[in-house]
């Protein structure tokens, strides 16, 4: 799908890697509206990005504010084709710890979030893509998912994160499957280590060793260039139903 004239649904997109995602879109010729919390980041950001964006204070759990949200993207930009599903949370947790056992409402807000909040945008969008013109290929929209490396190699105290990232990993291939009858194609990224605001909190000695354990490119990844992958799966159709990390080769370990 080309991406000019195409009219994108990021959320997470008031920073990080959907504010890269946002910004590379309408370098295309794209519009997008981004989905955030941040009301003060996401307006500073749509003043700089000018027209071509709308920003939309939701929580992707809810589907008042979602559906609100929606309404607000077809009723500025007339359609949406594509999704890109930035927005999570990590809350680190062991499962037995000296406090006791894991608090299962930290459990549940983080799958909350990071699996039902996508799935919550995924099908409300979807269900718009079905309305547009298919293409030369039939396609009508594409979704992109954030996973992360933990679905993988989930590191001690991050069992309500892997979890909740291995399951975006798990249902790509059957949405990909079911969504073939409609045109609209969905894949995953799943990212290592990405310098994004999440980790302006750690002191530059933790930083430099968090470096040091990628083995090539020896540094953190950056926004754009997972904002660069997102472009490409927009613009690939063969590429469907597939989870890519985009982590410079980087296994983590158990701590």
């Amino acid at each position: 799908m080309e991406i000019k004239n195409t009219v994108s649904i990021i959320t997470g997109g008031a920073s990080g890697i959907g504010e890269a995602c946002a910004r590379k879109i309408i370098e295309a010729g794209g519009r997008v509206g981004i989905l955030d919390l941040n009301e003060e980041r996401g307006k500073n950001l749509i003043g700089q990005l000018g027209d071509a964006a709308r920003f939309f204070k939701a929580d992707v759990t809810s589907e008042s504010d979602v559906e609100a949200a929606i309404a607000e993207v077809m009723a500025s930009f007339g359609s949406i084709h594509v999704t890109i599903n930035c927005a999570g949370i990590g809350i680190p947790a062991k499962v037995l710890s000296k406090k006791g056992p894991i608090q299962m409402d930290t459990f549940r807000k983080v799958v909350e979030v990071n699996l039902f909040g996508t799935m919550n945008v995924l099908r409300l969008s979807a269900h718009e893509m079905l309305k547009n013109n298919p293409n030369e290929d039939g396609e009508k929209g594409v979704v992109i998912n954030t996973a992360s490396i933990a679905a993988y190699e989930g590191q001690i105290g991050q069992a309500s994160y892997s979890a909740s990232k291995a399951a975006l990993v798990g249902m790509t291939l059957p949405i990909a499957r079911e969504f073939a009858e409609y045109g609209i194609r969905i894949n995953t990224i799943a990212p290592g280590l990405i310098d994004t605001p999440l980790f302006d909190a750690l002191s530059p000695q933790v930083k430099e060793s968090l470096k040091m354990s990628v083995p090539f490119p020896r540094r953190m990844g950056k926004p754009n260039e997972f904002a660069t992958l997102a472009c490409h799966i927009i613009e690939n159709p063969m590429i469907n139903g597939e989870t890519i990390r985009l982590d410079g080769a980087l296994r983590m370990a158990a701590r």
